[in-house]
């Protein structure tokens, strides 16, 4: 390995780059809430049938993550990024034409799926390879584009949406997602090393005890988790919030998400890896109980959201890092490819599941209460694994790199 490049300058260009790709493709894909109506209401759908669309986006970006983390461990990551482009603006371009709800499952799932699988594991690993010493703050900072990309285009959306209506509004994210992608090209490379592809590691993942439970872990969090994303702005439509006021709230989320990914990674020397992930899940379970009560305050929904994005986004930066901590960061593309089809399991049970539950019941009490159990049982999980005196998990023998 070319030591000289670890934790250089050249190495915080890839964190630029997986800044951006991570921010374009998951910002686009958590503003579909700011859609939901609008697509809802043209087709005449049900909320369990429209939410079937980010259920199958969800799937397929965790999912397909192990296909394009193998992809960029052996190819690259550049050509990865590629694919990501071509999709998105492809995708994007056809959602914008479907005559029918169940095309627009098939345009958009593929679409935005694809791409964000290209955008974000890949990207992840790649700069989890570039860095030693300040490997959780890189990974932090990357990882924190997905929360200024909600951020900015959730409630721009909205906006967008009022003023042109959705199906245009998906013509600007093609072009202009596609573009960003296209432009984190010449930024990402592989990490330093000796040229050869990166292994992979499907394997010694799942012969790991300890990585089936934080993957079964991550699918009972999966079943909650993205629910919001979905539904809070419904709420709060329904309760005589605007609608992008009620798409600011996944701004919020996202917003707050940013700072828990850059802080909960700057802390993680302090607090150990494994210790500040569990204590995330358990925040993002208690956000719950806050919206529970929320009732039609929209400063208490504010505060929901703040809640669920700050264990939200330390889940998120610190999935790298827990896992390379156990089983190293050789053929890391590979392995949270495999991890991150967990929850994205969650994600397609969960948010139609959810949507099926409000058209039934009428409200949103009994979704937000499975939502509370889920989370728990997400934390229960985790309770007995190896952690050593510093709070990460303890080595595994077959850890590589």
């Amino acid at each position: 390995m070319n030591t000289a490049l670890v934790d250089s300058r050249r190495a915080w260009l890839t964190v630029v780059a997986a800044f951006l790709a991570s921010g374009v493709t998951l910002g686009v894909a958590y503003s579909f809430g700011a859609f939901f109506e609008a697509m809802s209401e043209e087709f005449g759908a049900a909320k369990s049938a429209t939410a079937v669309i980010f259920g199958i986006t969800t799937f397929l970006f965790f999912s397909l993550s192990i296909i394009t983390g193998r992809l960029s461990d052996r190819f690259g990551p550049r050509i990865v990024l590629v694919i990501g482009a071509v999709a998105m603006l492809v995708g994007l371009l056809a959602t914008s034409r479907v005559k029918s709800l169940g095309l627009g499952y098939v345009t958009y799932g593929a679409g935005v799926g694809i791409a964000a699988a290209c955008g974000y594991v890949p990207m992840v690993a790649v700069v989890g390879g570039w860095f030693v010493e300040k490997r959780a703050v890189a990974v932090g900072l990357a990882v924190a584009g997905i929360g200024v990309g909600t951020l900015v285009l959730s409630p721009v959306s909205a906006a967008l949406i009022n003023r042109w209506g959705w199906r245009d509004t998906y013509v600007f994210f093609a072009v202009g997602g596609a573009s960003v992608l296209l432009l984190c090209i010449p930024l990402i490379d592989r990490p330093p090393g000796d040229g050869t592809p990166q292994p992979s590691r499907f394997a010694d993942a799942l012969a790991s005890p300890v990585f089936r439970r934080i993957a079964m872990s991550a699918t009972a969090l999966g079943l909650a988790l993205f629910v919001p994303f979905v539904f809070v702005g419904q709420y709060a439509k329904e309760r005589g919030v605007g609608s992008v006021q009620a798409a600011v709230l996944v701004g919020v989320l996202g917003g707050s998400s940013v700072v828990s990914r850059v802080g909960f990674g700057s802390l993680v020397r302090r607090f150990g890896s494994f210790r500040l992930y569990r204590a995330c899940l358990a925040i993002l379970g208690g956000s719950f109980l806050i919206w529970f009560v929320a009732g039609s305050s929209y400063a208490v929904l504010v505060v929901f959201v703040l809640v669920l994005g700050v264990g939200y986004g330390g889940f998120v930066a610190l999935s790298p890092i827990v896992i390379s901590d156990r089983l190293g960061v050789s053929g890391l593309g590979s392995i949270l490819g495999l991890l991150y089809t967990s929850p994205g399991v969650g994600a397609l049970i969960g948010t139609p599941f959810a949507g099926w539950v409000i058209d039934q019941t009428g409200g949103y009490r009994w979704t937000i209460a499975i939502c509370f159990g889920c989370t728990c049982m997400a934390v229960a999980l985790l309770t007995g694994l190896p952690v050593d005196a510093s709070g990460r998990l303890e080595r595994a023998p077959n850890a590589r790199g």
